[in-house]
Formats: C-alpha cells, structure tokens, sequence
C-alpha cells in the first residue's frame, strides 16, 4: 500500500507573549513542532528584538531547522558547540520539554503552549519519577530472564535487525518479538511469562506510555550499549 505523507501546518502566525519573553534568559536553542515552523522566523525575530541570542539547528530525521521529533531529541552537543542557557519550545504538551531535559539534564525548558496560552518551566525536577521508573526497569531488565521485544512495521520505527541483535548481546536471555503495526498496551498482558518488555518503536512508548504498561519497559537505546557503557550501567544499578 503506498502511503503519502503530508506536513499539517497551523493557519496564521504565532507570536509569543512580551511577559513570557522577559522571563526568558539570554542565550537560547528554540525548538517547535512542524505544525509551528512556519512561525518560527517570526518568533526569531521576536526574540532578537529584545536583545536574545536565539540559535536553531537541525537534527537527525528532521527536515527543517529548528524541528523537533520526540524520537530524535539528542544531546545538544551533538549539534553544537556553543554554550547556551536554555531551550525553549513552542508547542503543545510536555513530551518534547521532558526529553529534551531527559537528554540535557543540566538545562532547563521554557514551555509555551500557544494553543492554551499556558507557560511551563521545565527541569530535573519533573522527570525524577521517569528517572526513578527507569532505574527500576534497567534492574528487572538485568534480573529477567524473559524479554518482550516490540517491533512496530511502520515506517522510520522498523528496527527489526537491530532489536534481533539482542540475542547475541544477551546470550543469556529468551527474547520474545511481538511484530505490528499499532501496538495496543491492553493486549500485552496477555504475555504473561514475559518478566520485562523492550520498546523498539517510538521512544514515548518508553517515556511517556511506560504508565500504560503494567510491567517495566526500556527503550532499545538504553540496553544496546557496548561493554564498557553498560558495566557503568550495571554500577548504576548496584548503587540503586
């Protein structure tokens, strides 16, 4: 079945609150979704005006600058090199403020939902019971003798041959794959003799849907390591 894909993009341009804009420190890395981008030069400019030093960049998956994908949020120094103070998004929910705090968790988010109106700063503070949650399943993880894999066929999440490396990873371990298009989180609890699931899809299966699932469940990227990364997981854990 061929499958088109097409940009939803909001009428009109968005502006930010002039409030909102002096609480914001100087040096900042903007973000927004795509049905934002096209507002996003206007919010530049906006914040220029006011002597902020707003810089976008683009990253991995992405197609414009200045885009966010809450499967790609990656640590800043990935694409930069400048220091800065904070992040600031634009857009609705929290799912892109906690990831980006998740993966830069000496940063803070300033939150505008330009559809409610509402202002949100975002910091360490917020994710500590996702932190304490994934403490608790890297440990089941490592305890567990049956894992339950999720692969999703849909396009940009199909990572079957790299969710299949596991077994060589973790010899030690029976991995389950459940394959589908649309995970449905009721169904999983029919697998009953599985102690521990692995989410290869969207990482806000992980993330934020983690508290849909009655058992623990990781993101790939948080096992797949080398050695070395997950001899310092394991400290992490004996510490725990």
């Amino acid at each position: 079945m061929k499958v088109m894909h097409v940009e939803a993009r909001i009428k009109g341009k968005i502006e930010l609150p002039k409030k909102f804009v002096n609480k914001l420190p100087e040096k900042l890395i903007v973000f927004t979704t795509i049905q934002l981008i096209e507002s996003l030069q206007t919010i530049i400019k906006q914040l220029e005006d006011v002597g902020k030093r707003p810089e976008v960049y683009k990253t991995g998956h992405t197609r414009y600058k200045g885009q966010i994908l809450g499967c790609n949020v990656q640590k800043a120094e990935k694409y930069t090199e400048k220091e800065f103070d904070a992040f600031l998004y634009i857009g609705d929910g929290l799912f892109h403020p906690k990831a980006l705090v998740w993966e830069n968790e000496d940063k803070k988010v300033y939150a505008y939902n330009p559809f409610t109106e509402e202002e949100q700063i975002v910091g360490n503070e917020d994710i500590e019971l996702i932190k304490k949650k994934h403490k608790a399943a890297l440990s089941r993880f490592y305890m567990s003798t049956h894992i339950g894999v999720l692969v999703t066929t849909k396009p940009g999440q199909f990572y079957l041959k790299r969710a299949l490396e596991l077994r060589e990873e973790y010899p030690e371990k029976e991995f389950y794959y459940i394959l589908d298009n649309t995970i449905d989180f009721n169904s999983l609890e029919d697998f009953t003799f599985v102690e521990c699931w692995i989410n290869t899809a969207c990482p806000r299966i992980g993330f934020d849907d983690s508290i849909k699932i009655g058992k623990p469940i990781l993101n790939m990227e948080h096992i797949k390591k080398t050695n070395t990364k997950r001899a310092r997981v394991d400290e992490t854990i004996a510490k725990i």
